[in-house]
Parts: structure tokens; sequence; C-alpha cells
């Protein structure tokens, strides 16, 4: 469990890379709750993964970081681990699943990136083994790593200084990195503050995995909701789930859709499907009514697919 005090020190160690977001309300009425979102999406980066890549790769030893970074990402991770490792001069090398986006595969050689494409079940190996054969340098996780969520953790701090009254919090799954890291810090923060995943139904493993008590295999389809979403979870992160989280809200890809285009004409923020699942979740009621936060993830999504879905 990450305690509040290394979240804390991870603000500390992040300023300089990441910044503090604002917190805004989403301009719509009728909805069913006060909806806030957090803009993670402007981050230098485009999105949270930042502040996690950060400190971790800030507690690394020179001698450990010699040969460089290695990272498995779809692509919001691996901009976080290229960023900082341009900073400190250091090669970085992604492994990335042969789905990415062209738009996060060019983002991460832009900031000096080597991507390795692989299918989906090598790139998953390679979070599994922290390794992936013939490459060298010091493994950062995108969500399985303490210092990784202590600093997605310090998102906690910021949305609780702005809105000391949130009733819950909205948080796209991936690997759970960003959830179980907010949560961590809400616990202690907030105890009675909900927190709850949000999955898209194309590849929502945690839901049954908190229902059975054991991580369970769903089937997976690619779509433009590429941040989030995967063929099963994690034993370490659904352990953290089941002590941080009250549950984790599904929403269709129709839904996540409308909501991309809502928040895109209302508020003129640019997310992408994974930020836009939290905030579907919401609009439709699932967390309830007060006072809800939605942590919007990213905005990395790909123009073409963006026009398209505005369009619709």
């Amino acid at each position: 469990m990450i305690s509040l005090r290394e979240i804390e020190d991870a603000r500390e160690r992040i300023k300089g890379s990441a910044i503090r977001t604002p917190l805004i309300r989403l301009n719509v009425d009728d909805a069913p709750a006060q909806i806030y979102l957090k803009l993670e999406n402007l981050q230098p980066i485009g999105s949270f993964k930042i502040r996690g890549a950060a400190n971790a790769i800030a507690q690394m030893s020179p001698e450990t970081l010699a040969k460089g970074v290695v990272t498995a990402s779809a692509g919001n991770m691996a901009q976080g681990v290229a960023f900082a490792a341009r900073r400190l001069g250091i090669p970085c090398t992604v492994i990335a699943p042969e789905t990415a986006p062209q738009t996060k595969i060019d983002a991460i050689e832009r900031l000096g990136g080597r991507v390795i494409k692989a299918p989906f079940d090598d790139w998953w190996r390679a979070f599994q083994e922290r390794a992936f054969p013939g490459v060298e340098g010091a493994f950062v996780h995108a969500f399985d790593d303490p210092a990784v969520m202590a600093g997605n953790g310090t998102i906690a701090l910021e949305i609780i200084e702005d809105l000391p009254d949130v009733d819950a919090i909205i948080v796209p799954w991936g690997g759970g990195g960003l959830a179980c890291g907010i949560a961590a810090g809400m616990r202690e923060l907030k105890p009675n503050c909900k927190i709850f995943a949000a999955e898209v139904s194309t590849a929502a493993p945690l839901g049954p995995s908190l229902k059975a008590g054991s991580p369970q295999t769903v089937e997976f389809q690619p779509t433009f909701v590429d941040g989030i979403g995967a063929k099963t979870v994690f034993l370490s992160m659904l352990e953290l789930a089941q002590k941080l989280l009250d549950g984790s809200l599904v929403a269709t890809l129709d839904q996540v859709a409308a909501a991309l285009r809502l928040i895109a004409t209302r508020n003129r923020v640019i997310a992408e499907g994974a930020a836009a699942t939290a905030v579907a979740t919401a609009l439709v009621g699932k967390a309830g009514a007060g006072k809800i936060v939605c942590i919007v993830s990213g905005g990395n999504i790909d123009f073409n697919k963006l026009c398209e879905i505005l369009t619709m």
C-alpha cells in the first residue's frame, strides 16, 4: 500500500517535470451529478503518465540508469519515460503493441524513444517479466510499481486542495496504477470519498475479477479507446483494487464517443478515449450524485479518429 508520505515526497521529486493541472466543471446542466474534469491531458506529454515515470526514474541511481530505460506501453507511459530519459540524456526503448496508434508512436520518437512493436501477447509478457529479449536497460513498469503509483497519487493531493468536498472520483483503469495511486492518497485524505475504476465494455477485466476475487480473462477488442483495457488484470493490482476501490463502472463504446464529443463541444477539451470513459460513466449516473471528479487521463488521440468521432 502506498502511503500519503510517499505521495507527498513524490510531489517534490516531480516538480519541474509534471505540472499542477486544472480542475474545471463540465459545462453540462442536466447531468445526474456535478461533474468536474481533472485535466491531465494538459501535461507536457498530454498524459498523467509523466507523474509516475518522473518519480520512478528520479529514484534510480546513475549506475542503474547507465544503460538507459525500458518500458512496455501503448503510448502514454512510453512518452512519460522518454520525456524523463531525454532530460537525463539517457536512451529509452519502448515495447509497444502492434495495435498502438501511430500518433502515439510518432510522439515517442519525437521525444527520442526507440520503439519496438510486438504482438499483443509478447507485449503483455514484457509487463509480466519486466524485460524484453535482446533489450538492455532499467525497466520502468507502467503501473505495478510503488514509485509509479506514488507519482500518480499526487493527483489526489491536488483534487483535495481544489475540491475538499468531493464525493467521488472516477479513474480510467488500464493496469491500475493510476486508480490505485489516487485511491491510496484519498483513503488517508478523505476516507469517505468513493473511488471508482472506469472500463470500456470492449476490454473490461476488472469488474469480473473483483466479483470472482481472482484475475479473470475477457475477450479483448482493440478500439479507439487504446489507453485502457486488457485481457486480464495483474493479481497484485487486483489485490490493491479490492482494498482501495469501490468498484468498476463500465461504459459502452457509443457512450464513450458521446462523452468525447460532449467534452470537446462544451469545454473545448481534447480527450482520448480512456479519459472520456470516466466521463461517460458519470454522465449516465453510474457513480451517483454529488460532486464527482473524472480524471481526464490524457489527450493523445489520433486526430483522424477524433474528427471521425466528432462528426458522427
